[in-house]
């Protein structure tokens, strides 16, 4: 198993950038994202639909970073308070200029056991979700003259199937396809739409609703013999919102070390 890096020094790649982040509550990849943009300059809107988890996020980071974080509230599946949230980030910060679209929401069940509400469900929040987040940011910077990046959370799993994960799986492929269509579509407005493609990225929520049997495969699946840090995948998506991938657009990363 190798061993975690250290963890990287900010170096401004996001200096008076406004981010807007969603499901960045909780202690996974939002979260990481949100501190890696606030560490690399930015100002950033953090956004989840559990209130006191997205307070007690927001206090820890203001505690750094004071003035430069502010928290609201948005369900992704529902299109007003998507509109909400992007309004409230340039009503607070004057502008927007990166949309990281981190909401998703995964489960466990065979195909055949499947019921249609758990797979809506999945869909709603995973695909609709950054479809919302990502019309509405784009419409906001076309809005402000062009420019801007959205980054996309998708997953491995859209390429590579696994066991119980049809929905998911489905929904990640989708966000896949989503971000190529979306970045030809706003590509004349000076508009960049990128993806992530994580594979095992650890975290206490994930350690909770995984069985340890399942994450001990997965793991020994990555060359590197262990799951990515969360905060080594928001290097990507910091990498993707910044202007060192001024000529990148419509790619999905992926942010992996696994072996086929």
């Amino acid at each position: 198993m190798s061993k975690i890096p250290p963890y990287p020094t900010g170096r401004d790649l996001l200096a008076d950038k406004v981010v807007v982040v969603t499901a960045a509550a909780g202690t996974g990849i939002g979260s990481a994202a949100a501190l890696r943009c606030l560490e690399e300059g930015a100002r950033v809107v953090i956004s989840d639909w559990h209130q006191r988890r997205l307070t007690e996020k927001a206090d820890e980071l203001a505690a750094d970073h004071s003035d430069r974080v502010h928290a609201l509230v948005c369900d992704v599946t529902d299109e007003a308070h998507v509109q909400a949230l992007i309004d409230g980030a340039v009503a607070r910060f004057g502008r927007l200029d990166v949309m990281i679209n981190n909401a998703g929401l995964g489960g466990s069940v065979s195909i055949v056991d499947m019921a249609d509400d758990e797979w809506s469900r999945v869909l709603d929040v995973t695909l609709n979700g950054t479809f919302r987040a990502t019309r509405a940011a784009l419409r906001q910077f076309i809005a402000q003259g062009g420019g801007g990046a959205v980054v996309n959370n998708a997953s491995v799993i859209g390429w590579r199937a696994q066991a119980e994960q049809a929905h998911y799986a489905a929904a990640k492929a989708g966000v896949m396809a989503l971000t190529r269509c979306a970045a030809v579509d706003v590509a004349e407005h000076g508009i960049r739409v990128n993806a992530v493609a994580p594979s095992l990225a650890m975290h206490p929520f994930l350690a909770k609703v995984t069985s340890e049997e399942l994450l001990a495969d997965l793991a020994e699946r990555e060359v590197f013999g262990r799951a990515a840090q969360p905060w080594e995948v928001a290097n990507v998506m910091v990498l993707l919102a910044s202007d060192y991938t001024s000529y990148l657009t419509g790619e999905v990363i992926s942010v992996s070390s696994q072996h086929p």
